[in-house]
């Protein structure tokens, strides 16, 4: 239930999620207070043209994106972990894997990789039924990661996580699984 509600419930918070709330308020307002309609429909519309305004996303994402740039050299790490959500599962007549708009990450965890910052690179991800269905994100990953150049050998998968909780607890599991027991 709460996979269910962690990908419903956002979808009434994006722009046009709210923007389609704000009008089925402004009908209901209308047939009752026709006055008040037109706050609603404003609302929806000043929604609606500052969520699709490309000035508007870009400032948005580049004000996240410079509040975690790297102050230097990336160090060396257990392992690269790859959230699921950048690709698309291979059903047709799609002839093969597709990279969505997050697809970046599975090319920068790869590129990690090869540049020797972790012997290991985990793919977390599964795919939920209701939402295309297809194998788990993470088999999508692998095969990516493969096609530029990661060896199956580097790769782990956590083909069950549905959302970032869940990726953080089976990554955790397979970290733990790997380590060497530790010496009391």
């Amino acid at each position: 239930m709460f996979v269910f509600l962690s990908k419903l419930l956002p979808l009434f918070i994006y722009p046009l999620g709210l923007s389609c709330l704000l009008m089925m308020a402004a009908l209901i307002t209308l047939w009752k207070h026709p006055k008040w309609a037109a706050a609603p429909m404003a609302a929806a519309l000043i929604i609606l043209l500052l969520g699709s305004s490309g000035w508007v996303s870009k400032s948005l994402v580049r004000s996240l994106e410079w509040q975690n740039l790297p102050t230097a050299e990336l160090p060396q790490a257990e392992a690269i972990i790859v959230l699921g959500g950048g690709v698309k599962a291979a059903l047709r007549p799609r002839p093969w894997v597709e990279l969505g708009e997050a697809g970046d990450r599975i090319i920068y965890g790869s590129r990690l990789y090869r540049q020797g910052k972790a012997p290991l690179l985990i793919l977390s991800g599964g795919r939920v039924d209701w939402k295309g269905g297809g194998l788990p994100e993470s088999a999508d990953m692998a095969e990516i990661a493969q096609t530029i150049g990661v060896p199956a050998s580097a790769i782990l998968q956590d083909p069950d996580s549905n959302n970032t909780y869940q990726n953080a607890v089976n990554v955790r599991q397979i970290l733990d699984a790997k380590r060497p027991p530790q010496k009391k």
